[in-house]
């Protein structure tokens, strides 16, 4: 985003604060991961940090997301050390912000800001590109709006238009003028995604969909099924723009597989909503390949956050659960888990950087009726 860029030298820019928060709202059951997550977020965008401070919340405020005692403890801690930017783990509403911004005095970046800026780097297509437009100009149309009232007030006006509202309109049809211009440019791109979805309607080949948690693994399953070789990196939304390839069983039936965006807890509403286009091929599949990072400890929320992404974008597909970096388990650990994988039918387990489980996985698809 071209707002609030990181710089890369830590003595070219205000001190920072990784602030990772642990409320009651969150329903993954292993803070210390949801912590690392966060990190690993920062990580994926570069951007470095001098101190960093976890906490976890009892309950949160609507107005000032900090109760008044952890508001309290979070500015002691700016101000011992010196403390200019705030990177905060957590979504937080255009109030929240300038209250913990007026708390703290310094400038805050939220969960929002942080997963835009990485869809920003990692967006190649012109329509993944477009798509994280229109979500940087919702969000920053929410921030910067809110800000007329202030505007005026501090020209001294009370009450009327003051130059402080005029300036918030002029900023209204920037981001409305954008954003349809961005719109339309989507359209035009979506438009050819729709005549290739006829194509394959019209010649009746079936779509698999690769779906699951951010860094699961899609894309190595992608290359190892199809003998492709798409950018597969450790690292969070590694892959934006779905990417699509041929996949040919006992060298007859021919599928399509198709990589997808990953997803993570708290993904931003806007984010979804300018995704949709590309979501949206999730409707026209007629298998989903969940893939499932087994060796993680918190995988099972993982899981629960891909079902409740795919509830919100009404998808309900025949679904294969894959359960994928089994090499990173023992043997003991595996038959442990067992009886709670055994809950997620069908399923399989597999290792994308062998062929351990590929060919079980090529059976279950070749016996599922597309």
């Amino acid at each position: 985003m071209a707002t609030k860029e990181a710089t890369s030298t830590a003595q070219m820019r205000p001190k920072r604060l990784a602030l990772g928060i642990f409320a009651p709202y969150n329903k993954t059951n292993t803070p210390d991961f949801y912590y690392q997550e966060f990190l690993s977020l920062l990580s994926t965008a570069n951007i470095e940090y001098e101190e960093s401070l976890f906490l976890k919340l009892r309950q949160t405020d609507n107005n000032t997301f900090f109760t008044k005692g952890k508001m309290q403890e979070v500015s002691d801690f700016c101000h011992e050390h010196a403390i200019k930017e705030i990177i905060i783990s957590e979504l937080l509403s255009p109030i929240q912000e300038r209250n913990l911004e007026d708390a703290t005095s310094c400038t805050v970046f939220d969960r929002e800001y942080l997963i835009l800026d990485i869809f920003s780097k990692s967006a190649k297509t012109s329509e993944g590109k477009i798509q994280v437009e229109m979500a940087e100009i919702e969000f920053m149309k929410t921030r910067i709006i809110g800000k007329g009232r202030e505007y005026a007030q501090q020209a001294g006006f009370i009450g009327g238009r003051g130059p402080g509202e005029t300036l918030k309109e002029e900023i209204k049809q920037h981001f409305a003028e954008k954003y349809r211009q961005s719109r339309k440019k989507l359209v035009i791109l979506s438009n050819s995604r729709e005549t290739q979805r006829k194509e394959r309607i019209k010649n009746k080949m079936p779509v698999i969909a690769l779906i699951g948690y951010t860094n699961a693994g899609k894309s190595s399953l992608l290359n190892r099924l199809t003998k492709s070789s798409v950018l597969a990196e450790d690292k969070l939304f590694a892959t934006l723009d779905i990417t699509t390839r041929e996949l040919f069983i006992d060298s007859t039936k021919k599928y399509l597989v198709s990589d997808t965006v990953g997803f993570i807890s708290q993904l931003p509403h806007n984010l979804i909503e300018s995704f949709k286009s590309t979501l949206d091929e999730l409707q026209y599949a007629t298998l989903l390949l969940q893939v499932v990072d087994i060796s993680n400890p918190d995988w099972k929320h993982q899981v629960d956050v891909v079902h409740a992404t795919l509830k919100d974008l009404q998808v309900n597909k025949p679904m294969i659960y894959v359960f994928n970096k089994i090499d990173k388990l023992s043997a003991e650990e595996l038959a442990a888990m067992e009886p709670l994988l055994a809950e997620y039918q069908p399923n399989v387990y597999i290792h994308t950087t062998s062929k351990d489980g590929i060919a079980t996985l090529m059976n279950r698809i070749k016996a599922t009726e597309l």
